[in-house]
C-alpha cells in the first residue's frame, strides 16, 4: 500500500512511513510484511503520510521521554482502537505495592529496571494492549527486542523546552529531583533518543498539540500503518513448523544411528 495523504491543515510536520532496508537481508517471502520505521521529518512543513507497508503486531507500544504524552495520548488511542491501556510504571507499582519513587529510594535505578523488565515481559506476551512505557524502558536491550517482536512501537517525541513547560509542577519523577532540570533532561535525551529511534516504527512529534488533537492525528496514521495481529516471523526466527520438522529429523537420525 502506498500513497501520500495530507494530515495536517496547519502544515506543521512531514510524516514518512518507509520500509526498513537492509542489504544483508533477503526479500520477504510472499505474504510476509516488513516492519517499517516511520520518521517525522520537519522539512517541507507539510504533514503527509507516505505508506509503503502495513505493519502487523499484536500490541501498541508508546516510547518516549517523560512529558511526551504517553499516558494522556495513549488512553485516547486505546479507547479508539478498543485496546486495554496499561501504564507500565503503574503496573510495576501495582506489583510491588509502592511508588516508583520508593523503589528508586530502596533499590536504586537498577532495581527498578529489573522490575520494569519483568512487567514489560508479562504485558508484551499478551495481545490487544496499548502499553505506555517509562522513559528509560528502552535502555534494556531485551526490552527493545521484545517491543520489536510483540508491538508496533510509536515514539512520541517532544523537545526539552516543551518538557520543561509540561513538567514544571511535577515533583514525582525520581530522575528530576535536582536543581538543574534542563541539564538532566538534555543528558537523558542524549542517551535515550537514539534508542527511541532504533526501536520505533513511528515517530510522532507531540509539540504544540493538545492530547486530544495529537491522539486524533496519530490515530489516522496508525489506521494506515498498523494492522492488529501477530507479525510474520523474521528470517532468523524459526516457525513452529520448522522446529517440528527439525525435531522429527533429529529423532529419525538418532534412531538410525
Amino acid at each position: 500500500m502506498s500513497g501520500n495523504r495530507d494530515l495536517d491543515e496547519n502544515h506543521k510536520q512531514l510524516f514518512i512511513c518507509v520500509a526498513r532496508s537492509d542489504s544483508t537481508t533477503s526479500a520477504p517471502s510472499q505474504g510476509e510484511v516488513n516492519r517499517s520505521p516511520l520518521n517525522a521529518i520537519d522539512a517541507s512543513h507539510h504533514a503527509i503520510a507516505k505508506i509503503t507497508a502495513m505493519n502487523t503486531a499484536p500490541n501498541l507500544v508508546l516510547v518516549g521521554p517523560m512529558g511526551a504524552g504517553k499516558t494522556s495520548i495513549g488512553k485516547r488511542i486505546a479507547e479508539r482502537f478498543g485496546l486495554q491501556f496499561v501504564d507500565a510504571d503503574r503496573e510495576v507499582e501495582a506489583h510491588t505495592g509502592v511508588s516508583v519513587s520508593t523503589i528508586f529510594d530502596c533499590e536504586g535505578e537498577a532495581g527498578f529496571r529489573e522490575r520494569e523488565r519483568a512487567a514489560l515481559t508479562e504485558l508484551l506476551n499478551g495481545t490487544d494492549i496499548l502499553i505506555a512505557t517509562g522513559g528509560g524502558a528502552v535502555l534494556d536491550d531485551g526490552n527493545r527486542a521484545l517491543m520489536h517482536t510483540r508491538g508496533f512501537v510509536v515514539h512520541l517525541h517532544v523537545d526539552v523546552e516543551e518538557q520543561l513547560r509540561r513538567l514544571a509542577r511535577d515533583r514525582t519523577r525520581p530522575l528530576l529531583q535536582r536543581e538543574d532540570r534542563e541539564e538532566a533532561l538534555r543528558a537523558l535525551a542524549e542517551i535515550r533518543e537514539p534508542l527511541y529511534v532504533d526501536v520505533a516504527d513511528l515517530r510522532f512529534d507531540t509539540h504544540g498539540y493538545a492530547p486530544g488533537e495529537a491522539a486524533g492525528k496519530l490515530a489516522r496514521l496508525l489506521a494506515e500503518c498498523w494492522q492488529r495481529g501477530v507479525r510474520a516471523p523474521a528470517f532468523d526466527e524459526p516457525t513452529d513448523e520448522m522446529r517440528q520438522s527439525a525435531d522429527a529429523a533429529a529423532d529419525t537420525t538418532g534412531r538410525q544411528a
